[in-house]
């Protein structure tokens, strides 16, 4: 019986087509808006490097005063002070270790076309392109011997080596940054950890562009650069930078790169030591266990995925919302016309929920129509996004997952806007149709 339902409703499709075109229509548009932004959401908070996610950790420890602070309070800061990120890079711990601390500064071409202009990097370690998969276009990092002795060396983003240099390779080219000379060792292959990888090593906002460079941490030390944004506390006294450094007031994030996941508890256990020598040395006077966070649980702890996100989510179900309303309106008219229909089958001895179970399956079919048009959409949508915006490029490819979700959304909806017209349609009195036919 429900197969024959089916087929009438495929069948209705051709009745009044001009009605039932507008509804798949509507449909398909408030279908096709909300699946797109549920992948780009989707895409945004899964789990940006799913092979070693769980090997990826940020070690956090409480820095800030003794005063006010009750045990189980939240830390003051997602940051590690100079002392700290030196004594966890001399650790040993893990496979890889790296700290970044973001840097700021005048950048002068070579080319006399181009005017000084301001650029923004990375002070790193060279592990952090290990430990992030960051692909070269020319060259490679720099070495751990570059590393120790915080050497003039410098990585580009494929776009600042384009602007810089044009097309011609740029390894062994000097560029000149905040008065000082740099040689070029590599430059990345487009790598754009947008939003793969900068959601990850606390990019601004889950949007934010591709740093434009990297040095190595103790270079950006050794040339007192000062940090590129707030500091953590709010202290507008000039110290000195060797004072800023030996103060709790540096912005720089740790990670480590674990051999596998069980070593978790080890690096735990070193955290934890590490803060309670810190504390018989008059440091960290809060006493908190250290904590520790994988790539997910950084990434929730962040709250990467903000309100913007979210806010376009409700505005697309707010939309989806909307279309409901209309197909109703359009199914009330659809179905409203068949009054005559109704009266004559139920006086030939059909129950109201024969009639109800007919007409809404009638309306799962015009919202399965919806859904596959939905579909198309969605994906015209998600290809025009990735074509504009190279950032968004991966939020392209719609996986099984969104589409379950499209062909549900749309039968559902088209089930839910038909609930009110099937029942009036059930209302008909079949006296009063025979009588008045």
């Amino acid at each position: 019986m429900l197969g024959y339902y089916f087929m009438l409703g495929v069948r209705s499709l051709r009745r009044n087509p001009l009605l039932t075109a507008l509804m798949v229509l509507i449909l398909a548009v408030g279908v096709a808006a909300s699946v797109s932004t549920l992948t780009i959401l989707h895409v945004m908070s899964g789990d940006p490097i799913p092979h070693k996610s769980e090997r990826l950790i940020v070690p956090m420890v409480d820095n800030g005063p003794a005063e006010n602070y009750r045990p189980g309070d939240e830390r003051g800061d997602d940051q590690l002070s100079y002392k700290d990120a030196v004594a966890l890079l001399a650790s040993g711990q893990g496979e890889r270790r790296t700290v970044i601390r973001g840097v700021g500064g005048p950048m002068e071409p070579q080319r006399k076309d181009i005017p000084v202009f301001a650029s923004s990097g990375l002070s790193l370690t060279s592990d952090f392109f290990a430990m992030f998969e960051v692909p070269f276009k020319h060259g490679s990092a720099w070495s751990a011997a570059d590393d120790k002795a915080g050497a003039d060396v410098m990585v580009l983003s494929a776009r600042l080596a384009e602007k810089l240099f044009g097309d011609a390779n740029p390894l062994g080219q000097r560029v000149r940054f905040m008065g000082q000379e740099y040689g070029v060792v590599g430059v990345t292959a487009g790598w754009n950890p947008v939003p793969r990888y900068h959601r990850i090593i606390g990019g601004d906002g889950a949007f934010a562009e591709e740093d434009e460079f990297y040095i190595p941490f103790h270079n950006a030390i050794r040339h007192e650069m000062p940090h590129n944004g707030s500091m953590s506390c709010n202290d507008n006294r000039d110290p000195g930078y060797q004072a800023l450094l030996d103060s709790e007031c540096t912005w720089i994030q740790p990670w480590v790169e674990l051999h596998s996941a069980a070593d978790r508890a080890q690096l735990k256990a070193y955290m934890d030591a590490y803060v309670a020598e810190q504390g018989k040395l008059g440091r960290m006077p809060r006493k908190a266990p250290a904590e520790l966070y994988n790539v997910m649980e950084w990434l929730e702890h962040r709250k990467v995925v903000g309100n913007d996100s979210r806010l376009s989510a409700m505005l697309a179900f707010g939309f989806l919302i909307l279309c409901l309303v209309n197909t109703i309106g359009l199914l009330l008219a659809k179905f409203s016309v068949r009054a005559p229909e109704v009266g004559v089958r139920r006086a030939l001895g059909a129950s109201r929920k024969e009639i109800f179970t007919q007409f809404l399956i009638e309306s799962a079919v015009v919202g399965l129509a919806g859904g596959l048009l939905g579909l198309l959409l969605a994906l015209g949508a998600l290809s025009l996004i990735g074509s504009v915006s190279k950032a968004l490029e991966i939020t392209t490819r719609m996986d099984w997952q969104m589409l379950v979700v499209t062909f549900v959304m749309s039968v559902a909806a088209a089930v839910l806007a038909g609930l009110l017209p099937t029942w009036r349609a059930c209302q008909v009195t079949p006296a009063m149709q025979l009588k008045s036919q």
